[in-house]
């Protein structure tokens, strides 16, 4: 008789880590049920009981993704001042990319920026999630012009869009095998045109990497 349900000893968190690597690898569409269920220690019985289905699993590891991989853009956002957002975002965004201890480049780009027609759901859902991330820049970028700490007649939602063009650019470099450091100095170029471009004030205690 087929297994169904959780196996004994099932760790939800350690699975959702090995499905989360095979579809960063991988790809949606790359990774099959059988290597899902390989690297997970499952049979798909278990995945459909635990998931319901491929799509249900590569929601929940998106979801895990976006609270510990993307980190890094709560604390950006949480900086005093817009320049600091900015240089948060970019430099921590160039170690989140080549992390030694995982697949180089950003899940939510090789996850699955197209896909076959029946996985258009797909595309569209990463899609929404990095327009999110946009959002949620440009409003904090939208605080700063509103306390003074970027002039009046600064865009916020252009330069949002600029700075998440880049990190996005840093992720298909990280993935094709450009170093950390040729990266670091492609954010440093970014950063200067984000502070030309917005009037950003730049502190002077801020210290440069």
């Amino acid at each position: 008789m087929p297994q169904r349900g959780r196996p004994r000893g099932f760790d939800a968190d350690e699975a959702l880590k090995r499905a989360l690597e095979v579809f960063w690898r991988q790809g949606y569409e790359g990774a099959s049920v059988s290597d899902l269920t390989a690297a997970m220690g499952i049979n798909k019985p278990s995945l459909y009981a635990a998931y319901g289905s491929k799509e249900g699993l590569f929601r929940k590891v998106v979801a895990r993704y976006a609270d510990e991989d993307m980190e890094y853009a709560r604390d950006a956002f949480a900086q005093p001042t817009a320049y600091e957002v900015v240089a948060t975002m970019l430099r921590e965004n160039v170690l989140a990319v080549t992390r030694p201890d995982r697949p180089a480049g950003c899940l939510s780009i090789q996850g699955g920026t197209a896909c076959a027609a029946e996985n258009a759901p797909i595309a569209e859902f990463l899609a929404a999630s990095r327009l999110a991330g946009e959002r949620a820049l440009a409003d904090r970028l939208g605080r700063a012009v509103a306390d003074g700490d970027l002039p009046a007649d600064a865009n916020p939602v252009a330069l949002a869009r600029y700075v998440m063009i880049v990190t996005e650019g840093h992720a298909i470099h990280a993935a094709a095998g450009v170093t950390r450091e040729e990266l670091q100095q492609a954010a440093e170029i970014a950063l200067t045109g984000f502070a030309a471009a917005s009037g950003a004030r730049l502190p002077a205690d801020l210290p440069s990497r």
